[in-house]
């Protein structure tokens, strides 16, 4: 595996391997790998002709009240894990490489970004978006690879790629999962014994909700309602329940075509979330 810093090093690479027409996927990470970036790692490995991961923590993501300075980093470890993972090159750049003085343009997320987490995180999907375009320029990827845990996300890149036409694929993982159908994060690790039980409540309410849809339900808020009740039996705080057309994060009066049922749960230490995404059918279509 080629570990890189610096952009002209990233750059002669990908040169080499586009003059053997290969293909690239790409996987970008902010570091602390956990199991849903290896599992993104891998699949990039079986689609393509080599694997790029980049580990950045980007402070134009950060608010007010985020602190840059405390995320977690263990690059000795990521490094461990990404090249167990099957990657070829690993871009780890510094913030004076990524941002080489004050921008002469900035880039403003418009639609997708002003609900979920990012409601409570103005300017964070600015600063998503801007690092990418960046990335995206630098690695010119076949695929790029993002997990479904983060719908919102996935959502403001997809309009990314079609906005400035860029001539990649993305490709939506799967969100990966413990035993008990909690989704995994590094924030897990913060839960407290109690918490830890408790956690598995968001995917069950949220399954619960899209059953409910299975068997005829169409009005949001029954489904909000139904969803509640569940999370409500968790020490947690429910930040929010949300249901909305995906990816356009629209709001629906009757719920029908592609939808994301999301939510968002604060324990003592760490804020949770999880979503599904499913089709719902016209009345009269039948529910694949």
């Amino acid at each position: 595996m080629n570990v890189v810093t610096h952009i002209h090093e990233l750059k002669e690479l990908i040169q080499q391997h586009q003059r053997k027409q290969h293909s690239i996927g790409f996987v970008p990470t902010m570091g602390f790998l956990h199991e849903g970036h290896l599992t993104l790692a891998k699949e990039a490995r079986d689609h393509n002709d080599i694997v790029v991961m980049s580990i950045f923590v980007n402070p134009l993501q950060f608010g007010p009240n985020e602190d840059f300075e405390s995320y977690p980093r263990d690059m000795n470890r990521d490094q461990r894990l990404a090249e167990e993972a099957g990657v070829d090159i690993l871009f780890t750049p510094d913030v004076k490489e990524m941002y080489q003085g004050e921008p002469s343009i900035t880039m403003t997320v418009q639609k997708r970004a002003d609900v979920l987490c990012g409601k409570k995180r103005p300017g964070h999907f600015d600063g998503v978006v801007t690092v990418l375009t960046k990335l995206f320029h630098l690695i010119e990827p076949t695929k790029v690879y993002f997990g479904l845990k983060d719908a919102q996300q996935v959502a403001v890149i997809e309009a990314l790629i079609q906005d400035f036409f860029f001539d990649l694929h993305l490709v939506a993982v799967p969100t990966v999962r413990e035993a008990d159908g909690l989704a995994k994060s590094s924030r897990n690790v913060y839960l407290s014994e109690r918490e830890r039980q408790e956690a598995p409540a968001l995917y069950k309410a949220l399954k619960q909700g899209e059953v409910a849809v299975e068997k005829g339900e169409r009005d949001p808020k029954r489904i909000y309602q139904l969803i509640e009740k569940e999370l409500l039996q968790t020490s947690g705080e429910i930040d929010y329940i949300d249901i909305y057309s995906y990816p356009e994060l629209e709001p629906l009066q009757h719920l029908t075509g592609k939808v994301i049922l999301a939510v968002a749960v604060k324990f003592s230490k760490a804020r949770l979330i999880d979503n599904v995404i499913f089709h719902v059918p016209e009345s009269g279509e039948k529910l694949v």
